[in-house]
């Protein structure tokens, strides 16, 4: 059978680049550049071509046995890959033989934690103010993503042990305060071409003389570091994650030629207003743009307004104009349910129609982002046989709690150059414990019309005093936060 060589060359890239360095840090030779430039032959530097060589062949291992099983395809991969390098006998064995002797078993759990190579590398960084860490983490991650692509199926719990992984090591580093540049961990040709700012490559073409240039497309890690910043939405982080992850998968199964499942990348999000729906897409128009999915990354919102006209024959034109807009990019339709509404002489059903067609048509120019609130959001789903096969995957967003949405007003006042003190921030928490919790509940919404109308009423106050300081044009008191709706008279501010 013909072998992949991904994982070969994902493995002869991981060992090229950190034996000089793991040479270089066991020779105590300090952290400059120079110092994991190629060395001559010494018994130093062969045990650290083993020792990096046996590492990436635990994490192959590890990768290849995070669904439990291992398929001819990786095996085979496998001894291509680590017989010329590490072990000459796996060439006189086959993946049955393998498999029987239970070489990927349980490998798994050499993924479980950073590896003593890892800790080594880091304490290297931190004593030396070096980034080798940072290298180990890049070529690592590329190695996992590497095997994950060796099969035609990626299994779900293949790309949770690749997050858990490269989450791991990044935990690692940051808790290390390695003063070292954010890891790229560029997988695929696409992501190469983006962090290298050739924003068309992707499309084959290049740039009309009359369209303003496009910026740089961001790395996915820089990304991914920007959606873990956001306030909560820990379970949407960990899907959209995973959707990411499998795009990388594809898009290397797709750079070497390789048959892929393709599936629907449209998505569903689902949750009350202000719970960081908008954020999110935008965020992930400009992953699937340094992914090569689209060419552009913009993200277009619309609505119902934005898509149904009030006569015969205007809402499919309505539709395929903001679809052109959002061409090469995310269109978000804000509410989809409300297309579902009304009487049979009303439109919204036309432009449900003309979006499943142009869904289809535009879908490898175009993503599309249906959100709403979850009941209704079932309705608009069903309204056309063809919507639920083209909206495969959902993404729940919850409320926020109260201590999050405090999180979100201090992080409202530290960009716009204010300051909450201890009081008024017990007072911001007071006012939000009393907002309903219902469907419609506003989250960060309500927060920032209670941030701004901290800072008017700050002002009304603070211009009533005769010489303030800078702490007083800057400090938000309680007086300033609005009195909480329905405040029990145990806990109100005048309760003597």
């Amino acid at each position: 059978m013909k072998v992949d060589l991904g994982l070969q060359v994902a493995a002869n890239a991981f060992i090229d680049a950190l034996t000089p360095i793991v040479g270089s840090v066991r020779a105590g030779r300090g952290a400059s550049a120079s110092n994991a430039s190629p060395v001559a032959a010494s018994p130093v530097a062969d045990d650290a071509r083993r020792l990096v060589t046996a590492e990436a062949f635990d994490l192959a291992r590890g990768f290849i046995d995070a669904d439990q099983r291992a398929t001819d395809e990786e095996l085979w991969s496998l001894i291509v890959a680590f017989a010329p390098v590490h072990d000459p006998t796996l060439l006189e064995r086959t993946p049955d033989q393998l498999r029987g002797e239970g070489l990927t078993t349980g490998a798994r759990t050499f993924l479980d934690a950073p590896s003593a190579l890892f800790a080594e590398l880091l304490g290297a960084d931190v004593r030396d103010g070096s980034s080798w860490s940072t290298t180990y983490y890049e070529h690592a991650v590329a190695l996992g993503f590497m095997t994950a692509s060796l099969d035609d199926h990626t299994d779900r719990n293949e790309l949770l042990t690749i997050e858990r992984f490269r989450g791991s090591l990044l935990e690692a580093i940051k808790d290390g305060r390695v003063a070292a540049p954010l890891p790229h961990a560029t997988v695929t040709d696409a992501e190469a071409k983006a962090d290298t700012g050739d924003a068309h490559a992707t499309a084959g073409g290049d740039t009309e003389p009359d369209e303003v240039p496009l910026p740089p497309a961001r790395p996915i890690d820089e990304l991914l570091a920007e959606l873990d910043e956001l306030i909560g939405l820990d379970a949407v982080k960990h899907e959209v994650k995973l959707v990411t992850n499998l795009l990388r998968v594809q898009q290397l199964r797709r750079e070497r030629g390789l048959q892929t499942n393709e599936q629907s990348r449209h998505l569903i999000f689902t949750g009350n207003p202000g719970t960081g729906k908008t954020t999110v897409a935008r965020l992930l128009a400009q992953i699937y743009r340094t992914l090569g999915v689209v060419e552009r990354g913009q993200l277009v919102e619309t609505d119902r307004s934005g898509l149904v006209a009030g006569f015969v024959g205007q809402t499919a034109t309505k539709v395929v104009e903001v679809f052109d807009r959002a061409d090469q990019g995310v269109l978000l339709i804000d509410e989809a349910y409300a297309l579902v509404r009304g009487s049979e002489q009303d439109f919204g059903r036309e432009a449900i129609d003309t979006i499943v067609k142009l869904v289809e048509d535009r879908r490898d120019r175009l993503v599309v982002i249906a959100a709403g609130y979850p009941a209704e959001m079932g309705d608009f789903v069903h309204a056309n046989p063809g919507l639920e096969s083209r909206f495969p995957k959902t993404i729940a967003f919850p409320d926020y709690t109260t201590d999050e949405l405090i999180r979100i007003f201090v992080s409202l006042c530290d960009n716009g150059h204010y300051r909450a003190d201890d009081d008024a921030r017990r007072r911001v928490g007071l006012y939000l414990e009393a907002q309903p919790r219902v469907r419609g509940f506003g989250n960060g919404r309500v927060v920032r019309n209670l941030f701004e109308d901290a800072v008017a009423r700050q002002a009304s106050r603070v211009v009533e005093i005769a010489d303030p300081t800078d702490v007083d044009l800057v400090t938000l008191l309680p007086v300033d936060i609005a009195d909480p709706p329905l405040l029990p008279a145990a806990v109100a501010p005048d309760a003597g």
